[in-house]
This record gives structure tokens, sequence and C-alpha cells, in this order.
């Protein structure tokens, strides 16, 4: 499979990612027009409103009207632009107001898969939840290891996310106690990687990979070929040692 074609699935996976998430919390907005579609919950971080470019033959006008969607629930929002498809819109990002952000942001893909679970460190084992005890374990995880206030977090994961088609939750546990979280979107073939956080304490112990490496061979056993994640820069190098490559850039603008 080409870089192209799974740059394109890499964008499929994320925009239906930020539908359902968005789709959590009470008043969020949903908007696509003109090719663009911006996601806004209105809670107060960019990471949780974003704007990204669905479809081929985007507009100006569909930009400009998701710009205006977000700006006016008042939040810090990002836009998401892909790297020699998107690049159109850059100028009129400026022209808008937005800042552009010095960081790149990698799109991977891996493919094939395989459908083996893999190992976990000693000590540590890694769950799919199935109740509302391990999903509050997933929630204050997150919050913790993204440094993110739970109050903000807590919406955005929402009540009952693993009842959600196609999505898995997972927490990892160290000595009975909660330290990872994983969390796997499947949009048809692809599956999706997100909501990757180690506690502070438990990091460089491969943690991060073993869940990563878990939501991926939950995708493949439930008919994935494909397997897409957004990376940070701590956990790039992680990726790439199970195999993830680059196959889009992005650059990101922030509105106020």
């Amino acid at each position: 499979m080409d870089d192209a074609t799974l740059a394109r699935l890499e964008n499929d996976n994320m925009a239906h990612w930020l539908r359902i998430s968005c789709g959590q919390v009470a008043g969020s907005v949903v908007q696509t027009e003109g090719g663009v579609t911006a996601f806004g919950t209105g809670l107060p971080i960019p990471l949780f409103n974003q704007i990204v470019v669905t479809a081929d033959d985007a507009t100006d006008t569909g930009m400009v009207a998701a710009i205006r969607a977000l700006r006016t629930r008042g939040s810090s929002f990002y836009l998401v632009l892909r790297r020699g498809t998107d690049d159109r819109f850059a100028g009129l990002a400026i022209d808008l107001g937005l800042s552009h952000v010095d960081f790149v942001l990698p799109g991977m893909a891996l493919h094939p898969i395989a459908r083996d679970h893999p190992g976990v460190p000693k000590d540590h084992e890694i769950r799919r939840i199935v109740d509302a005890a391990g999903l509050d374990d997933h929630v204050v995880t997150l919050a913790e290891a993204f440094e993110i206030p739970e109050p903000i977090v807590r919406p955005w994961i929402g009540e009952e996310l693993w009842h959600r088609d196609g999505c898995a939750v997972y927490v990892g546990y160290t000595d009975g106690r909660p330290v990872t979280t994983g969390f796997g979107v499947r949009s048809g073939t692809t599956i999706g990687v997100y909501n990757i956080a180690t506690l502070e304490p438990a990091r460089r112990r491969g943690y991060g990979a073993a869940m990563t490496a878990r939501v991926v061979a939950d995708g493949a056993a439930e008919g994935c070929d494909v397997a897409i994640l957004q990376a940070s820069e701590m956990g790039r190098p992680i990726y790439e040692r199970l195999g993830f490559r680059t196959v889009i850039g992005r650059d990101v603008y922030r509105g106020d």
C-alpha cells in the first residue's frame, strides 16, 4: 500500500476519532461545509477543538466557515493542514488571524499488521475496559499523564465510550494501579491508536509500546490491516521501533 493511500486512511480515521470524541461532549458542534470539518467541544484546550480538511475539493469558503464556527464558541482551537495536500489554506489561515505553531505533527501508519497479541512487561497487565469503573481509571490516568485537569478530560471521554461501535478502551495496571491508557478506533479496516499515555513515574519501562501493540493487535483480530496514529515528539521513537513510519506531516495553526 503506497504512502498516499495510507495518508488518506490516516486522515479519515483521525476525523472519525474526532467525530466520536466530540460527540461525547454535551453541546458540541460538528460542522462540515465545503469539504472542511469543524469539531468544537467548547472545552478550554485547543486539542479538543480542531478543524480538519476532509475532502479533496475543500474550498476557501468551507475553511472560513469552519474557523468562524469555532471562533463563535470562544475556545482556542487547532487547524491541522496536511503538508503537500492542504498547503493552499496556509495563507488563508494567517490572513484570518491564526498563528503557526512551531511543530510538525507526524501522521504515522503500519501496514500490514499482525494478529498476534504482544507480550507485556513483567508485573504489568493491560485490560480492555468493559465497565464504568475501568473507564474512570482511564479518565483519571489520562488526565494525570497529559497534565490536563480531570474535569476537562471527563466529558471528552464520556460515560460509555467502550459501548461505541468500533471503539476499544484500555488501561494498563502495574501492581494493581492504573498507569497507562490506550484507545482504539476502527474506520473500515483501519485501526486508529489514541490516548497513549503513561504516568511519569512509570515511564521508560515499555508500557506505552506494549499498549500501542495491544491496540493494534486487537484491531487486526477484528479485521483491520492498517494501523495509524498521530505522534508526539516523545512518542515518535517508540512508534518507529514498532514499525510505524511517517506517511504525512501536518502543520498546526492555532486560533484564539
